[in-house]
């Protein structure tokens, strides 16, 4: 049966869910903050995506869509995904979560940019994602990976 990414709410539930990320550690990955400044409503826009093991969040990320015109990675410009803080909890890695997280971002059929994480370039390169080669005045500190869409 495969994974069934949901959009998550922007809601204090959705909050406490983020804090057992937290917990485990992960604070350099966390969304939390993210999150505290999108509450408004309930059902405001959200950019949180996730995945369920029973009633617990096991896998989430952050998705973003980014107008053609800030556009520096793509050749020609165009618009594009920004994946941030792509997560899994400690105990479900290596199931299939993040893979699913990924390949539900594919399916808008636009190119993907991330930043990858430490410890996670390999993961992003089995995903199909490349470095960036482009002008290091354009690089802002990043180490970006791009996935294209055929």
């Amino acid at each position: 049966m495969p994974l069934e990414v949901k959009k998550l709410k922007v809601n204090y539930k959705t909050l406490e869910e983020f804090k057992k990320f937290k917990e485990y550690g992960l604070q350099e990955l966390s969304m939390l903050e993210d999150l505290e400044a999108n509450i408004i409503e309930n059902d405001s826009d959200s950019p949180f995506y996730g995945i369920y093991f029973g009633n617990k969040l096991v896998a989430r990320m952050s998705l973003y869509q980014v107008d053609a015109r800030f556009d520096r990675y793509f050749s020609p410009t165009q618009d594009y995904l920004e994946l941030w803080k792509l997560e899994v909890l400690p105990d479900y890695q290596d199931r299939g979560y993040g893979t699913a997280l990924v390949n539900f971002a594919k399916g808008f059929g636009l190119p993907i940019k991330t930043n990858p994480r430490v410890k996670s370039k390999e993961f992003w390169e089995k995903q199909g994602f490349t470095s960036v080669h482009y002008d290091m005045q354009r690089d802002l500190g990043e180490n970006p990976l791009i996935w294209e869409a055929k």
